[in-house]
């Protein structure tokens, strides 16, 4: 590494740093005026909503990563064009590439760490912070109401066409996790139902990985004509092959962003996108989340090639050009994202295509600075 190399590297470190902090604080701030109000009316005390805001803060680094990245790349090389360092590395023979590949190689660095932090801390975080607030409400709504009656999603039904079965309950407690009022029709692959379980009650064994059905009936149907040839009552029956997971029945009722990328990938196994086209909106999601760290690299490519125009130009010029082109990057994610969620173009491309676009037009802007 040269000379200048280290020198550009320690300058946006310093930069780097200052502007993660600012923006950690900022949206911090921002959650808290969100939430805060939430988290007093379910009585946490301090310790809780501390806790709740440590689990919450690996949440926000694919969001602000990227922003810090460039409003810190802004602030560096505008500062080294201000002292006419930039003018001085230039007229002694430095490329646009040598001034900047330390900047390249901190963008590519930033983009393996998030996206090892996407595969593995980041979940857990979304997972953990989503419960521990559940658990809160869950826990204040106690004191009036029982653990039965908190925490109700009504009419929540899944269709598990893997296995044949299609769910319904008329009321389901996230607390409990006791469905009331379920019903699960057995079908075959053609789709004709065999067998039909009514129950007033059913809850999930956690520790066995069945369903436990409660004061109901099993009736025996003909494929063939849809009549009822046996109706076997009982008041409580364990279906050791019924197994599916009450967390992905609820997760399919929250929106894709609010999901962990495990909670997503579960989804799109347990219902493909060609069985049920509900599903593309959270496979656009799954490729999303892989492809936002690279956007590191996009950012790279936007404010390096506008900030150093400000050579021979107003600083500010190519400051104001390089934040226009990172809100068109944006603009193209939530473009790309409503075509891939609407099947017009497949879902990876939907999730990929943003990023390739804008390193496109960043070489083209290196090319006609060389």
């Amino acid at each position: 590494m040269s000379l200048i190399d280290r020198y550009i590297l320690k300058e946006w470190l310093v930069a780097f740093a200052l502007t993660l902090g600012v923006i950690i604080c900022i949206l911090i701030l921002q959650n808290m005026y969100d939430s805060l109000p939430d988290l007093l009316q379910t009585d946490a005390g301090f310790k809780e909503i501390v806790l709740y805001y440590s689990l919450t803060l690996p949440t926000y680094l694919p969001a602000i990563l990227p922003i810090a990245l460039f409003v810190s790349l802004l602030f560096e090389l505008g500062t080294l064009h201000r002292n006419n360092e930039i003018i001085a590395m230039r007229a002694s023979g430095a490329s646009l590439i040598h001034v900047s590949r330390s900047l390249w190689v901190a963008g590519l660095l930033l983009s393996l760490l998030l996206l090892y932090l996407t595969t593995s801390a980041i979940p857990k975080a979304v997972e953990q912070s989503r419960t521990f607030f559940d658990n809160l409400e869950f826990t204040a709504d106690e004191t009036q109401r029982g653990a039965r009656e908190i925490g109700l999603l009504y009419n929540l039904g899944f269709d598990n066409r893997k296995d044949g079965r299609l769910w319904f309950m008329n009321r389901f407690s996230e607390r409990a996790w006791l469905g009331l009022g379920v019903n699960v029709h057995s079908r075959d692959a053609s789709g004709q139902e065999l067998s039909r379980i009514s129950a007033a009650e059913a809850y999930f064994d956690d520790i066995h990985g069945h369903w436990v059905f409660l004061d109901g009936r099993e009736l025996l149907i003909d494929h063939e004509t849809g009549d009822i040839l046996r109706a076997l009552p009982f008041e409580e029956k364990k279906y050791e092959d019924f197994d599916e997971d009450p967390s992905l029945m609820l997760a399919l009722y929250k929106e894709p962003k609010e999901l962990s990328i495990n909670e997503l990938s579960r989804i799109i196994d347990t219902v493909p996108p060609e069985e049920n086209p509900a599903t593309h909106a959270y496979l656009v999601r799954f490729y999303s989340l892989f492809a936002a760290p690279f956007s590191c690299l996009v950012v790279v490519g936007i404010a390096v090639p506008f900030a150093l125009t400000g050579v021979r130009t107003n600083p500010m010029v190519g400051v104001s050009k390089a934040m226009g082109f990172f809100a068109i990057f944006f603009v193209l994610i939530s473009i790309a994202s409503i075509f891939g969620e609407r099947q017009i173009i497949p879902a990876m491309l939907a999730a990929w295509i943003p990023n390739i676009v804008m390193l496109a037009i960043s070489a083209h802007l290196f090319k006609k600075e060389l």
